[in-house]
């Protein structure tokens, strides 16, 4: 009888745990959860005679999809912007103001900023329409902006977080529309 018990107990977590997994924000803590919903489902099959079935789940449905998962989300959360390596190599209180300002807002979609330096606008210019990068950052004197910098952005999504929560003295913010490849 209290085995029965225990054993609703624990099938009731499944449910539990995989709706909590489908309302997390934060990828990273969906990871968690959906180890722990794949510990307890095999704990479930332990306990129901299935040690094969159990086995299983607890190494490729929980380890190994864990990984996977875990690096795809790592490497889908970034946002590379490109910039002019003149402008990564000085010390300039507006450009650093303007790149913690960007990873200040990428952390709130648990996203991170990687800097891509490139040479000169035209390669700049380049990579953003061949997709290697999802935005450029460019000073004020290239593009004849009244702000500080000039950001590009070809992703739309991203886009719409800067213009809602980037601090509009920062840069002036524009979108790619017609992006070719």
């Amino acid at each position: 009888m209290t085995t029965d018990i225990s054993l609703l107990l624990i099938v009731a977590l499944l449910p539990l745990a995989a709706g909590l997994v489908v309302l997390q924000k934060n990828p990273y803590h969906a990871l968690v959860i959906r180890g722990i919903l794949g510990a307890v489902a095999a704990l479930v099959y332990a306990v129901l005679g299935g040690a094969d079935v159990a086995l299983t789940e607890a190494l490729v449905g929980t380890m190994l999809a864990i990984t996977l998962y875990a690096v795809a989300v790592r490497s889908s959360l970034v946002m590379r912007l490109g910039t002019i390596s003149e402008d990564m190599e000085q010390e300039n209180p507006q450009f650093e103001a303007l790149i913690n300002s960007l990873q200040k807002t990428l952390d709130k979609y648990h996203m991170r900023l990687d800097l891509v330096p490139y040479s000169d606008d035209a390669s700049l210019h380049q990579a953003l329409m061949d997709k290697e990068i999802h935005a450029t950052c460019i000073s004020s004197s290239a593009s004849q902006e009244t702000k500080p910098y000039h950001t590009t952005i070809r992703v739309e999504r991203l886009y719409e977080i800067m213009q809602t929560e980037l601090p509009s003295e920062v840069t002036s913010l524009s979108m790619k529309n017609h992006v070719s490849g």
